[in-house]
């Protein structure tokens, strides 16, 4: 009987240590999603649609590689999966390209929480997620990069379209929109009815263009 008692024993510490390898795992995993998703990202876009589905594909991804990390296919089976998700599209709406980034992000803290190997030790999986939470922040809130933004507008001043009052046309457009237009590209000029569809340009810190593409599809 002994030798079943030691199996018994084995299988029960071996059934502990993977209990606690998961939940450790999982805990890491959650919080650093967890901060990335909502406090850094939902902020700032306020899209519930995408933080469920950032949650979401990270839990689930997580999931499937720890429970299959048993099987010697872990690299390839990384990569494969990895691949499988990079190659979605959103049938109903256009993902811009700072969701995508987000998206990214999600997909990659699953597999490298759930397949680092435990020779290389927790604290190489803390430094790892620590480094993407970093590199996001400072990316995403720290680097104030100018985004050149563009709205289209119908221009009713078409004696301002020549070239030579090109200044005059700026200060127009600046008085009206409160932009800090600097350059303008012509669609269309309709001189019967004495207007003009123009493109305006102005910089800003913030991707105008990005949100309203986003608020779009959540209308859509």
């Amino acid at each position: 009987m002994e030798p079943i008692e030691t199996l018994n024993e084995t299988l029960t510490a071996a059934s502990a240590h993977t209990l606690i390898d998961f939940a450790t795992r999982f805990g890491i995993n959650l919080l650093v999603i967890f901060i990335i998703v909502r406090l850094l990202y939902y902020p700032m876009r306020k899209n519930r649609d995408f933080l469920f589905t950032f949650f979401l594909f990270n839990i689930i991804n997580f999931l499937i590689c720890f429970l299959l990390s048993s099987a010697k296919l872990k690299m390839g089976f990384a990569f494969g999966l990895f691949a499988i998700f990079s190659i979605l599209r959103y049938r109903t709406v256009t993902v811009p390209v700072r969701e995508m980034g987000y998206f990214f992000i999600s997909v990659t803290l699953g597999i490298i929480n759930a397949l680092t190997s435990n020779e290389q030790g927790m604290l190489l999986l803390v430094i790892a997620n620590l480094i993407i939470l970093g590199v996001a922040w400072i990316i995403d809130h720290k680097l104030r990069v100018v985004h050149e933004n563009y709205k289209e507008v119908v221009y009713d001043r078409i004696d301002l379209i020549a070239p030579e009052r090109r200044e005059e046309m700026l200060a127009d457009l600046k008085q009206r929109t409160g932009l800090p237009v600097h350059r303008v590209e012509f669609n269309r000029i309709d001189f019967f009815r004495d207007t003009a569809r123009i493109y305006i340009f102005y910089n800003d810190h913030r991707n105008d263009s990005a949100v309203a593409n986003s608020a779009q599809s959540d209308d859509d």
